[in-house]
């Protein structure tokens, strides 16, 4: 099957034959027809398999048949969790669409406010957004939705891993009802389809590879190696083999600037990339390892989904992840439609329990090699034996947490932008007698009740 055969415009078609592109990925084979026969869809599919092109495509054909929109709305809404995937998508839907008449923008936390609501006033046929700038948005009159025709979720189990629950409900919760909703994620899982009962109707179901397998054209393997000569190891394979492109995971942003400053050291250009990075910075690192101005761009899983680079060669993880599916995100960085890729894990004897969940996971043992000159002290245990993967059941988001780690990554919902704080963190709050500090003891006199009050209040 080729693209011609897709229904597509010939101004659409032009776009994607530049690209080089003739023949589509399952993903688009399957989802591009049922979203142009304006069916809901829920489509699962591996990382690097073209998920973007199968719902940017058939909107933007879509949208070209439509009305113009009007000042403030959007007649598309793609929501989506990340600052840099957000950016890749709105790079995808200018790409695509640049032989047609439509408006498209991108919003996202960490930046100013007011150029994004200049870009709005005139409306938009395509919005992209991460949750909490666009209730921010939402907030201020910059945006409306009575136009709107298209809502997809992106990458929607990340959405959920984030703690985008409430925000998502709360942007649904302002939509029109009658509209076409496209939910896209790398799986299926029980906590997905429990968002869908309330999003979906009738979905088209759209699922092209096992949850959480790898693909198969990037080559994996584990280095056995002492923790304090990972470092050094890392050095030695990037100047050994050559490595003129490398994203290397991490697990903090403490150890992201480390490493980043040693490879420096040692003579590899690198950069880091992490939310405690300004968007300025992180959108610069992303440029110049692009553009091939760096050599290593040192990630936390932040940038596991949000980086989009055609043919990258290599990904190393430094450090194996706390979650183990986001191995899987993590490797999809390479070996991206069709095209071949590496991926190495420098594994030392502590994370033998983060292996074994990785390997659960993906349900395969890992190769193993040691580099000569850097054999280990520590050894590695054997991985112990497969056993078969269990459905689980959906988990309750615990919100609290959750908002947390979103607002590390400066994409606050609307509630915490204003400063709200829950009850049980707000000293001020007297809705509840129980976390009211300025209601007396039991037992305590009154006429010393005034002098706490002045006291307490003025720390």
């Amino acid at each position: 099957m080729s693209f011609t055969e897709l229904g597509l415009s010939a101004p659409i078609q032009k776009a994607i034959a530049e690209k080089g592109y003739d023949k589509p990925s399952p993903i688009q084979a399957q989802a591009i027809p049922a979203v142009l026969d304006g069916k809901d869809v829920m489509a699962a599919a591996q990382t690097g398999t073209g998920k973007t092109a199968g719902f940017t495509l058939p909107i933007l054909e879509l949208l070209s048949k439509g009305d113009k929109v009007k000042a403030n709305q959007a007649r598309t809404l793609i929501i989506t969790p990340t600052r840099e995937l957000a950016a890749q998508i709105a790079e995808n839907v200018e790409m695509y669409g640049k032989n047609l008449p439509l408006k498209s923008t991108v919003v996202f936390g960490g930046v100013k406010i007011n150029p994004q609501m200049q870009r709005l006033r005139q409306g938009v046929d395509i919005l992209v957004a991460t949750p909490g700038r666009l209730l921010d948005l939402y907030n201020q009159n910059a945006v409306r939705f009575n136009q709107l025709e298209i809502l997809v979720l992106d990458e929607a189990d990340r959405m959920l891993d984030m703690g985008f629950l409430r925000d998502i409900k709360k942007i649904l919760s302002l939509l029109p009802k009658t509209r076409q909703n496209l939910l896209f994620s790398a799986t299926f899982s029980p906590d997905i389809r429990e968002l869908a009962k309330g999003l979906v109707n009738n979905p088209v179901e759209v699922s092209v590879s096992p949850k959480n397998t790898t693909a198969e054209t990037v080559e994996q393997l584990v280095y056995s190696v002492d923790k304090n000569k990972k470092s050094p190891l890392l050095t030695h394979l990037i100047k050994a083999n050559n490595w003129q492109q490398v994203i290397v995971f991490m697990k903090t942003k403490h150890g992201a600037n480390k490493l980043t400053k040693q490879l420096d050291a040692a003579g590899i250009k690198a950069a880091a990339i992490h939310g405690n990075k300004s968007q300025g910075a992180r959108t610069k690192a992303l440029a110049q390892f692009k553009d091939g101005n760096i050599n290593v761009l040192v990630a936390t899983d932040i940038a596991a989904r949000g980086i989009d680079i055609d043919q990258l060669p290599q990904v190393v993880n430094f450090e194996l992840p706390n979650v183990p599916e986001d191995y899987v995100h993590r490797i999809g960085r390479t070996g991206r439609a069709g095209s071949t890729g590496h991926a190495v894990s420098l594994v030392c004897a502590d994370e033998i329990d983060l292996l074994n969940d990785v390997q659960h996971v993906i349900q395969t043992h890992l190769p193993r090699e040691i580099v000569a000159g850097f054999e280990p002290v520590h050894v590695l245990p054997e991985s112990r034996k497969l056993r078969p993967l269990k459905a689980k059941k959906p988990k309750k988001i615990k919100q609290a947490k959750k908002e947390h780690v979103e607002h590390k990554d400066g994409q606050r919902s609307g509630d915490n932008a204003r400063g709200h704080k829950p009850t049980g963190k707000n000293k001020r709050h007297t809705g509840n007698k129980s976390h009211n500090p300025y209601a007396n003891s039991p037992g305590k006199a009154n006429n010393t009740g005034g002098r706490r009050r002045n006291s307490s209040s003025t720390k």
